[in-house]
């Protein structure tokens, strides 16, 4: 037998369908719905959560629940020594880009293989299509290799293939570690996503000829819009006959 959260979500999710509530309209508060459906507000707000895992409800702080836009779905196209991410119709998405500057600590200097307070650059680009956010990236660079006049070091950023190896000739590797898990707090309200809905975690190291690590990034995409996709292409020798 459903549990009664299911309940809730397929009779909220059937209005939706049908159009009783419309695109980017607000539900009734959850109040309301809790004593519509006569259960716990702990249990609607359950119900809820479902939705929102779907990407059909978003939970703005403070307002309420509205309906979402169709979300656009985004790939992330890893694998060889370039990586981007790029959307289902393909059109970037806006990103919005600050710098910081810091210092090295724990894990973080563990990735740049740097001693704990040496000097970084951090990219912080939100992606986001018209008000919805689709994807955080956190990108740290070594500040002496940071430059001066390119706001976005990482094709994570712009979506720009090529611009790794543009900054930096000299790229050897890429390393990427992909994960699922559930947000952090800050990104729940960076992303505007439920507590509940797992994200695609990618954190990508890239590195020189040398072995110095030039670039960490930690990208974050919300498991309901994201898809990942890596390829390996074997090189084959063709060989003659011979007579």
């Amino acid at each position: 037998m459903p549990s009664r959260r299911h309940v809730i979500a397929d009779d909220l999710r059937n209005e939706i369908a049908t159009g009783r509530i419309k695109t980017g309209e607000r539900l009734p508060s959850e109040a309301e719905l809790a004593s519509r459906y006569a259960v716990s507000t702990p249990t609607l707000r359950s119900a809820l959560a479902v939705l929102q895992g779907e990407g059909l409800v978003e939970k703005i702080h403070g307002k309420g629940n509205f309906v979402r836009n169709p979300l656009r779905r985004i790939t992330y196209v890893g694998g060889g020594c370039l990586s981007s991410v790029r959307t289902m119709a393909d059109p970037a998405l806006e990103v919005t880009i600050r710098t910081n500057s810091l210092r090295a600590q724990g894990d973080l200097a563990a990735l740049l293989k740097v001693s704990a307070s040496s000097p970084l650059t951090e990219f912080r680009c939100l992606s986001h299509d018209g008000e919805s956010p689709h994807s955080l990236a956190r990108i740290y660079v070594p500040r002496d290799l940071a430059p001066a006049n390119v706001p976005s070091p990482s094709p994570w950023c712009k979506g720009t293939e090529a611009e790794l190896t543009a900054l930096f000739p000299r790229l050897a590797y890429v390393q990427e570690t992909v994960s699922a898990r559930l947000p952090t707090p800050e990104e729940v309200a960076t992303l505007r996503i439920s507590s509940a809905l797992a994200v695609l975690a990618i954190t990508r190291v890239a590195a020189d000829v040398t072995g110095r690590v030039i670039e960490a990034a930690l990208l974050v995409l919300p498991g309901d819009r994201a898809n990942a996709v890596f390829t390996t292409h074997h090189m084959t020798e063709e060989r003659g006959l011979e007579g």
